[in-house]
């Protein structure tokens, strides 16, 4: 049984194949965008030297869909990226990412929890049809995880 507390641990051979330490197979790195959508953290690490190489495939899974069209991040965002490798907002850019990160999550889990907790709004007609956009709406930003959630979303669940 998965420890969904602890990262999931996949290792990369010298031949570049990734191998899940959990379930004894081969994945892919669409495999690993996959645990990560389902709310699970991975660590990917060098089998021969234990080099942590998360970072760099984390990249480059960002980079093949951006390649594909499913474009996230905008230009002028990427351009700014580059720019902090070579100032000192490099050291601050982390901490800001983060942060505006948590905010966007829990700015959007407040939202759903105004729209259903006793508020009067929930009985005017259409209410549901709005509340059901919204909750769409978080699940595609979140990347398949409604706000306050450790896995993936219930209509995710249902699917399996």
């Amino acid at each position: 049984m998965p420890d969904n507390d602890k990262p999931l641990l996949i290792k990369r051979y010298a031949s570049r194949r990734l191998y899940n330490t959990e379930t004894s197979d081969y994945v892919t790195l669409e495999d690993i965008a996959l645990f990560i959508r389902q709310g699970r953290d991975v660590q990917i690490v060098d089998l021969k030297s234990g080099d942590d190489l998360t970072r760099q495939y984390l990249l480059q899974i960002i980079a093949e869909h951006e390649s594909r069209g499913e474009n996230v991040l905008p230009t002028d965002v990427l351009t700014s990226l580059v720019r902090t490798y070579t100032t000192q907002a490099a050291t601050v850019m982390p901490q800001f990412l983060a942060a505006s990160f948590e905010m966007l999550r829990e700015s959007q889990s407040k939202v759903l929890e105004q729209m259903t907790k006793g508020n009067p709004i929930t009985k005017l007609p259409g209410f549901e049809a709005i509340r059901a956009q919204q909750e769409a709406f978080f699940k595609a930003m979140s990347g398949g995880l409604m706000p306050g959630s450790s896995g993936p979303a219930k209509d995710d669940e249902e699917k399996r």
